[in-house]
């Protein structure tokens, strides 16, 4: 649980003795002194800042979210001032101030607040699982019983940049379809509910007979304009209920395989999967992590219940003194190649090695499938759009064509 904090007004001098004034938030009046010394300076005068009333921070919901970038930049930086030779109190002191991020502004106060109260830098960050992930503190936990924690932040720091980078790809590749299908749902809905109940007035007054096409279009109409609220809120019921239950067990068994195995996208997904594995156990591995507890992690970061039950498998394997390879050729999400590099690694004692070649590897192929699929989605959708519009065009005017061939 995380400690309760407070916000301090204070004025300082300055090595150079100018008087400084600032705010700091700390558990207590002693945390906020000795992180001042810390910093080098000599405190003049301190209180505690009351809020209420105006005075007092709103927090819109998701402002304290800490994103995967968030982390990164925060780990390279310091890795950087501890291989610097600046200690962790004014490190994270330093971080606490400069982040962007209000949640890991927090989050690294209280951490520096644990730490000055004797606390090892791993449990601190354990202390907020929600900010920190497992992979992240374990291995600064090896970091520190090995003694090469600058080493261990800068490799998480290459990790998280590495995941926030194929994120962006997945986005990238993702974004136009996504757009265009919302565009083209948003075209259909607006058409079903403000064009076609014209058409519908001016075919009752033709008293002819509508060709099935216009039918069913007509049809569809009814149905939106009079159950569109129905809709609506089965709509975002149905989005509020995915939001909360899509981590249930249950839900990722059904929705984890069929992602795999979607038909354009399932082969774009198995490579993000891979790289991801391959690259959070190699690097865990290279900073000293044990492998049963390495695998543990990884397995519940991979993302996808498909990896995570291979990855049980493979610790099961290793429980037994078996190779980490072996269990992975029964698996068919992990591809042959995979399977041949990771036995190699195994045999030359190279394993981190070698799932960092694989996880570069299947980097690059997501960079180029995602382009392929850029290249091969943006007419197919287009196309998609442009039959789905005109389809409902030219059901609009069949019925007025008749008319036109009856009085000919």
């Amino acid at each position: 649980m995380a400690t309760a904090t407070k916000t301090y007004e204070y004025a300082v001098r300055d090595a150079g003795g100018a008087l400084v004034s600032g705010t700091l938030e700390a558990s207590s009046e002693a945390a906020v002194v000795s992180r001042l010394k810390g910093m080098g300076y000599a405190p003049v005068s301190l209180q505690e800042k009351k809020t209420s009333g105006l005075n007092t921070e709103i927090s819109l919901p998701g402002s304290d979210r800490v994103s995967m970038k968030d982390l990164a930049v925060m780990s390279r930086q310091f890795a950087t001032m501890v291989g610097a030779g600046l200690s962790l109190l004014r490190s994270l002191a330093i971080l606490a101030e400069q982040s962007e991020s209000k949640g890991l502004q927090k989050a690294l106060a209280d951490v520096r607040s644990r730490v000055e109260a004797g606390s090892s830098l791993s449990d601190g960050l354990t202390a907020h699982p929600k900010v920190f992930p497992p992979l992240m503190t374990n291995m600064v936990r090896a970091g520190e019983v090995g003694g090469f924690l600058d080493t261990v932040l800068l490799q998480i720091a290459e990790s998280f940049e590495a995941e926030v980078k194929l994120r962006a790809k997945i986005k990238s590749a993702m974004t136009y379809p996504v757009v265009v299908f919302v565009m083209a749902i948003l075209a259909v809905i607006g058409m079903l509910i403000f064009i076609v109940p014209v058409f519908t007035g001016m075919f009752a007054d033709l008293g002819a007979d509508l060709p099935t096409p216009t039918k069913v279009l007509v049809g569809l109409s009814s149905v939106m304009t009079k159950g569109a609220p129905v809709l609506l809120v089965l709509g975002v019921a149905g989005a509020v209920a995915w939001s909360r239950y899509k981590t249930h067990a249950r839900v990722r068994d059904v929705v984890d395989p069929l992602k795999l195995k979607l038909p354009v996208f399932g082969n774009l997904f198995r490579k993000v999967a891979i790289s991801r594995f391959t690259r959070n156990l190699g690097t865990m591995v290279a900073c000293g992590v044990p492998i049963l507890q390495s695998l543990e992690i990884v397995g519940q970061a991979a993302g996808n219940v498909v990896i995570q039950r291979a990855t049980d498998d493979v610790a099961e394997s290793v429980r037994q003194g078996r190779t980490i390879s072996g269990p992975l050729a029964q698996h068919p999400v992990f591809p042959a190649m995979v399977v041949q590099m990771l036995a190699v690694g195994e045999d030359t004692g190279a394993v981190d090695s070698m799932l960092h070649k694989i996880s570069d590897f299947y980097d690059q192929e997501v960079e180029s499938t995602t382009e392929a699929l850029t290249s091969l989605i943006e007419p197919l959708m287009i196309a998609v759009l442009g039959s789905v519009i005109g389809a409902m065009i030219v059901a609009l005017y069949m019925p007025i064509f008749t008319v036109f061939n009856a009085i000919q």
